[in-house]
């Protein structure tokens, strides 16, 4: 059996590692990672695939970047020939970029010929037939159709036959929407597996040092979405907000490519250096940064995966959005939301010991992989 693993950015390769080793093992099928090329990443190294243990990307598209249109054309313009040449039997897309919901699109729409060798019979009885599509990490939502991502998560859902969702509510989403309950299967969170994978290796790391920082005594910060890093005003004051707080609690700011462009543009990097207790660096490879979070006092971020990770370790996050496709990560977990001016006051809150009572959602073990298999193996099988 012929399975793609589609995988357009490093958070994408994060997310099919577990699950390409956990097929590697089987001897029913042949696992082959197809790179898009949606994102360019520097640290997109052949370091970064020997931390997963992967090996190069068998495929890659080499999309590049571009608009939302054009990368989600050419990529569907790229996987279409792909399909035609290879046929695997199963396409497997995670997360909710522009490659997820178009390697899932060019993948419903092809269509293979029967492959019978007697020109009669094709012409009676032409079949056609197409791969499997699985989704894994189905069911998010945010209900913020200004996201892009949502739109990716929503068309892609609708598209595929096989929804591996991370948690109840994703199921309940599914379902709400008119999703059959035979096309849902609950799996866990794959990114679990993949921070357990590395585990020890991880908090070998000590990266803390680096900064002259003892564990638990430091916050760490990600921002790139373009609701916080795009606006001048509201990228002035964020950038405020953290330098007042640096005065309270030294914080770690591994600056994305896009956020280091708004603030040299607004020059407001330059602020950032000069203030006491503020790091602000180049973005660091997985281990590093993971070592920082296992050990921070709290996180900052509007990312999708670090809610789901500090949940799991139990460390209190503070998401900077007005929404969340993962509510589970409040409901059940250390995440809460917060907006520019609530922020210090949501630190202050944390760190005058504020307990927030969490526990680890069920299925986020680091067996998530396994269960994928599984599920594979039943859902394919010969009736």
């Amino acid at each position: 059996m012929l399975i793609h693993l589609i995988a357009a950015a490093r958070p994408n390769f994060m997310k099919i590692a577990p699950l390409f080793h956990a097929l590697k093992k089987e001897d029913w099928t042949t696992p082959v990672i197809v790179h898009t090329g949606q994102h360019y990443d520097l640290n997109m190294s052949d370091a970064f695939f020997e931390d997963l243990g992967l090996p190069e990307p068998d495929l890659h598209l080499g999309v590049g970047s571009g608009t939302h249109a054009e990368q989600t054309g050419q990529v569907m313009i790229a996987y279409e020939k792909v399909l035609l040449e290879k046929k695997p039997d199963l396409v497997i897309v995670v997360g909710d970029v522009n490659s997820t919901v178009a390697c899932a699109l060019a993948t419903s729409k092809i269509a293979y010929l029967c492959s019978t060798q007697n020109p009669e019979l094709r012409t009676q009885n032409l079949q056609r037939r197409r791969p499997l599509v699985a989704h894994l990490e189905a069911g998010l939502r945010s209900f913020d159709r200004t996201m892009p991502e949502e739109i990716n998560r929503l068309l892609t859902d609708a598209l595929a036959d096989i929804l591996w969702t991370p948690s109840r509510d994703a199921d309940e989403n599914l379902m709400r929407e008119g999703v059959s309950p035979k096309k849902i299967h609950r799996v866990g969170n794959i990114m679990i597996d993949s921070l357990e994978m590395l585990r020890e290796r991880i908090k070998d790391q000590a990266a803390y040092n680096d900064f002259g920082l003892e564990p638990g005594d430091y916050g760490v910060i990600t921002l790139h979405r373009p609701s916080n890093v795009d606006d001048q005003e509201v990228l002035k004051q964020i950038c405020h907000t953290f330098m007042r707080m640096s005065r309270k609690i030294p914080l770690i700011f591994p600056i994305h490519p896009r956020t280091r462009k708004n603030l040299e543009q607004n020059r407001l990097l330059s602020s950032l250096k000069r203030s006491p207790g503020l790091h602000p660096v180049e973005p660091l490879n997985y281990m590093r940064f993971m070592n920082l979070i296992f050990n921070c006092r709290l996180a900052i971020t509007d990312s999708g995966g670090i809610q789901e990770e500090t949940t799991y370790l139990g460390i209190p996050c503070l998401t900077m959005r007005p929404n969340t496709e993962r509510p589970i990560t409040i409901r059940q977990g250390t995440n809460q939301l917060c907006n520019p001016e609530n922020l210090e006051a949501k630190v202050e809150g944390i760190l005058s010991g504020e307990i927030t009572q969490s526990a680890i959602p069920e299925l986020w073990d680091g067996k998530t992989a396994t269960r994928v298999v599984k599920s594979i193996r039943k859902l394919t099988a010969p009736q």
